[in-house]
């Protein structure tokens, strides 16, 4: 089964995005849970999330995940700062738990001077903070493209993040296309060597979702500006490779192109001839 989806706005709630994913062919898709910029998350319909989930059902939707605000910094050196990232990540799950077994991504943070270590640290005590056994939830760090003090643009970052949460199976990894190719990962014509580095490294296991995207920048830019399909640095051709990859091919693939719901459906669309698979 090829899932594929893109961001969608939650501003009508959980049945209006999955009308909208049906409009425009898509099976699964991702939300912010509040505004990008941080704030106070709307509060949740009951009635809007059982219509969602019999939708999904009847639908054969995939894995929908919820994306943290940007404004959020797990590794921030001011307490205020990092008691707002441990308070959104937890409401946030607490939340999740209506639409269960599904994904929660957020951006790993910025150490801000304070070293990598001591960003990572601040990672894992937050995580092991808010992470409950219980939950059905699987938290996913993303791949960075690795702007100022970012955490979180090699593989070497992500592991030694992931190695120290307690519950373990509760975590993994979404590799953000355009992320990895400006940190300088050749996604284009090494996708086999890069793939075998993460799986190294980090473990394809925990390897769980996609963020399709081309890049307006050159490898290893480290600038971080999301492109259109094809329109980009990785251009169509490495974006075929990687939506068939043996590796990968599986995975759900959400889509961060600058788009509106039109753009969105033809890029789906598009995709969906790219599959040497049937479904």
């Amino acid at each position: 089964m090829f899932y594929i989806g893109c961001h969608l706005s939650a501003a009508k709630g959980f049945f209006s995005m999955g009308k909208d994913a049906l409009k425009i062919g898509a099976n699964v898709f991702q939300f912010f849970t509040r505004n990008p910029r941080g704030g106070t998350a709307k509060k949740i319909d009951r009635n809007d999330v059982d219509e969602f989930l019999k939708t999904a059902r009847e639908n054969r939707f995939g894995i929908i995940m919820a994306h943290a605000p940007y404004t959020l910094n797990a590794a921030a050196k001011d307490p205020d700062i990092y008691r707002f990232a441990f308070d959104t990540i937890q409401d946030d799950l607490k939340r999740m738990e209506l639409i269960p077994y599904n994904y929660y991504n957020f951006h790993p943070g910025f150490h801000l001077g304070q070293g990598v270590q001591t960003g990572i640290d601040k990672i894992v005590f937050l995580l092991n903070k808010v992470i409950t056994e219980k939950q059905t939830t699987t938290i996913l760090l993303e791949t960075m493209a690795g702007k100022g003090t970012e955490i979180g643009s090699n593989f070497e970052e992500l592991k030694a993040v992931l190695e120290k949460i307690i519950f373990s199976d509760k975590v993994g990894v979404c590799l953000d296309t355009c992320h990895v190719f400006d940190a300088g990962y050749d996604i284009v014509t090494r996708l086999d060597d890069v793939l075998d580095e993460f799986d190294r490294i980090v473990g394809l296991k925990k390897l769980k979702a996609i963020h399709l995207n081309d890049s307006k920048n050159l490898r290893a830019s480290h600038k971080d500006r999301h492109e259109k399909l094809g329109q980009g640095c990785i251009g169509i051709d490495a974006i075929r490779r990687i939506i068939n990859h043996p590796s990968l091919r599986s995975l759900p693939f959400y889509l961060e192109t600058p788009n509106q719901l039109d753009g969105y459906a033809k890029e789906i669309a598009l995709l969906k001839t790219f599959r040497t698979d049937s479904e």
